[in-house]
């Protein structure tokens, strides 16, 4: 029974085909035998966040004279999907830390928040969060309550964020978060702000006992009266919005790659079952309608990894990339879903029990629908640009 389709077959590079194989060998040798134990426990395990930093992983895309790695997005998305295979709530962690944590401060940080901040995160030393969702402000970003006034040199901040990702681990060394500061044209000005872990009047709340995605940590936050200095500010004053939807517009390919992996696990995970798993005296995988599960489950790996390689080419080209970027986010997504139900029927109760790969993926995928963008925002944007929205 042959494997999933090679990734020679999409047109990378060798020096991306061997990353992909190093990070694949990193996620079934370190990351999957742990995966179960640390779902279990609701625990991110740090010391395979060191492992990753010590591989380069959270510097992938960030060019080298600022500590990273030198490589593309495209590079960061064969990574996250080579993790996602095995455990997404690791998957999660790199994606989160690099396109919400590191990505902003590089893309719109001074020279001196660059210097002071992307040594440790490009490293794996340190994480950081993005704080955008509210409990009124979800898809409606732009609804955003949260509120930060100066006086005199410090911006003072009140509010409250949910579902923060990478925000209360040990190695947490700030949360950005976006606030309104000001109004204009009877429209709300938003700024982006770094809180530092530790902040008096920034508390973080008890991590969420959540369906899936059990080993990344996730909280929510709040501020009351939480004073940072003038120069934590990230961006052009106002400009926090708009610069956040361009990081959006990047996360969503990585979050693609991530549903690409976890539909590929499921892929393996089901191929493996079905070829040992023996039946009324034959293997499953004998059986015709076993194999037309399998052959969709691949065909569905394979769109949407040619979607979100495609969305990652052209934002490394540095060209439009909005609608490709939704579009991969949208196929990838349902491809984990629906693969993640196909792969624990197969398993049948087996895949039931969480100790199996299947079942946390069947969890898991669910918030691949939800986070970085609902399905129907990314229905929102394609429709758009066909002109009917």
């Amino acid at each position: 029974m042959t494997g999933p389709i090679d990734l020679r077959s999409y047109a990378l590079e060798d020096d991306e085909i061997e990353l992909a194989r190093m990070v694949r060998a990193f996620a079934d040798e370190v990351v999957a035998p742990q995966a179960y134990e640390a779902d279990r426990t609701h625990t991110l395990p740090l010391d395979v966040v060191a492992q990753m930093g010590e591989l380069g992983l959270f510097g992938l895309p960030f060019p080298e004279e600022v500590g990273g790695q030198g490589g593309t997005y495209l590079a960061l998305g064969l990574a996250i999907e080579a993790l996602a295979r095995a455990d997404q709530s690791i998957a999660i962690t790199l994606e989160a830390a690099v396109s919400l944590g590191a990505m902003p401060v590089f893309r719109f940080g001074t020279d001196a928040q660059r210097e002071e901040l992307l040594p440790d995160l490009l490293a794996g030393r340190a994480l950081a969060g993005f704080g955008l969702t509210e409990p009124e402000a979800g898809s409606d970003a732009g609804a955003t309550r949260t509120t930060a006034r100066r006086e005199g040199e410090e911006w003072v901040i009140d509010g409250s964020k949910q579902f923060i990702t990478n925000s209360g681990t040990p190695i947490t060394r700030f949360v950005t978060v976006t606030a309104v500061t000001g109004r204009e044209g009877g429209r709300s000005q938003i700024s982006t702000i770094m809180v530092p872990s530790g902040t008096p009047g920034f508390t973080v709340g008890p991590a969420y006992d959540k369906v899936g995605w059990h080993a990344s940590d996730t909280h929510p936050l709040s501020f009351d009266g939480c004073r940072v200095p003038e120069g934590n500010l990230l961006g052009e004053e106002g400009r926090g919005f708009a610069n956040f939807l361009h990081i959006l517009d990047e996360g969503r390919i990585a979050i693609a790659a991530l549903a690409t992996g976890a539909a590929e696990g499921c892929l393996e995970a089901a191929l493996d079952y079905a070829g040992s798993r023996v039946v009324f005296g034959a293997p499953l995988a004998t059986r015709q309608g076993i194999q037309f599960t399998l052959a969709r489950m691949q065909a569905r790996v394979h769109t949407a990894r040619l979607a979100w390689v495609r969305a990652a080419h052209l934002r490394d080209a540095g060209k439009p990339f909005k609608t490709e970027a939704a579009i991969a986010k949208l196929v990838s997504s349902d491809a984990a879903m629906d693969n993640a139900r196909d792969a624990t029927q197969i398993f049948g109760g087996n895949g039931f029990m969480n100790e199996y790969p299947v079942a946390r993926h069947y969890r898991d995928s669910k918030i691949l629908e939800i986070g970085e963008g609902t399905t129907e925002v990314q229905l929102l944007v394609i429709a758009r640009a066909l002109g009917v929205a």
